[in-house]
């Protein structure tokens, strides 16, 4: 069974694959979406991830199905105690943005919506430049104070705004924030590498990178002359068609050839080797595309690997 580790400078222990509950309720239906939280937790998995706005994209869905979801597996199998749950707030249809007042009716809303009294990571989705940091942090840490929150995270912030936010947690004395959710992977390296990741590292922060198997396009199904029917094939089809994907594609093929793996396997293995990362975000929507995301928990790439990886995605 995989060990458990830190998140960051948090007491949250968690697995190292961060399972994605974005299709919940969309791509995988309730008894799908239970199913693969069922299969997750048997192989000791034990952190998820939603957002308050998923999946208010879809046709039909108004923006909440995800925690629900959650919420329902979690009752039913009276498991909350071991379960990580982190959720975002700021692009709910009915909730949008940072204000104070914003991001505590959406964390009481979210609440509601997983059947729980506190959310374990709580993350500002999108970041809201025209809202003072200081109001941001200021509702969080109140979030904490009262219980409802026991951690707090950004995603999609600059590095500027991320160490203003830091800064102000320090000075004040106030919840600070412990992971970066980066859109991050093999075939998007300068959406995290370089200032922000230099932020994080510095401030000692984990990071858990979304879009880890680019829309699927790390999954190696997508090939030359190949269709595949799927939500995001025409993400994945962008980078089947660059030069930098198709090398990507090679040195995956043969690292994952020397290993027995699965292209997907390999490509999580590589990410989660990188500096400050703590666990990849991948989602499922059956039961039979999990095994190859949890076996990246316990792949380990050798340096030669990992930098045939990296060279191939410059």
């Amino acid at each position: 069974m995989t060990s458990l580790r830190k998140l960051g400078r948090s007491d949250l222990e968690i697995f190292p694959l961060n399972l994605g509950g974005n299709v919940f309720g969309w791509t995988a239906d309730e008894a799908t979406s239970f199913a693969v939280l069922d299969a997750y937790a048997a192989a000791g998995g034990n952190f998820v991830d939603t957002a308050d706005s998923y999946s208010a994209f879809a046709p039909g869905n108004q923006g909440g199905e995800s925690e629900t979801v959650i919420g329902k597996w979690v009752k039913a199998r009276g498991n909350r105690s071991d379960v990580v749950i982190a959720t975002k707030v700021s692009q709910h249809p009915d909730f949008p943005g940072l204000s104070a007042a914003n991001i505590k009716a959406a964390a009481e809303a979210s609440l509601r919506r997983l059947d729980t009294d506190h959310i374990d990571l709580y993350y500002t989705h999108f970041d809201q430049v025209d809202v003072p940091v200081e109001e941001i942090v200021g509702a969080l840490d109140e979030l904490v104070k009262a219980g409802k929150v026991r951690y707090i995270a950004a995603s999609n912030i600059t590095p500027e705004r991320l160490q203003a936010s830091l800064d102000f947690s320090d000075r004040e004395g106030l919840a600070r924030y412990v992971a970066i959710q980066p859109h991050y992977n093999l075939v998007s390296r300068d959406t995290y590498e370089g200032e922000l990741r230099d932020v994080a590292e510095r401030n000692g922060l984990a990071a858990l990178p979304y879009f880890a198997l680019a829309a699927g396009f790390l999954t190696g199904k997508y090939r030359p002359g190949t269709t595949v029917d799927s939500p995001r094939a025409g993400r994945a089809a962008g980078y089947l068609a660059s030069e930098r994907g198709q090398q990507v594609l090679t040195a995956l093929d043969e690292v994952a050839g020397a290993h027995d793996a699965s292209v997907a396997t390999v490509a999580l293995a590589w990410l989660a080797a990188q500096p400050t990362v703590a666990a990849p975000i991948a989602s499922a929507r059956s039961v039979e595309q999990l095994p190859h995301l949890l076996a990246a928990a316990e792949l380990s790439l050798t340096d030669a690997e990992i930098e045939q990886l990296t060279q191939a995605s410059a």
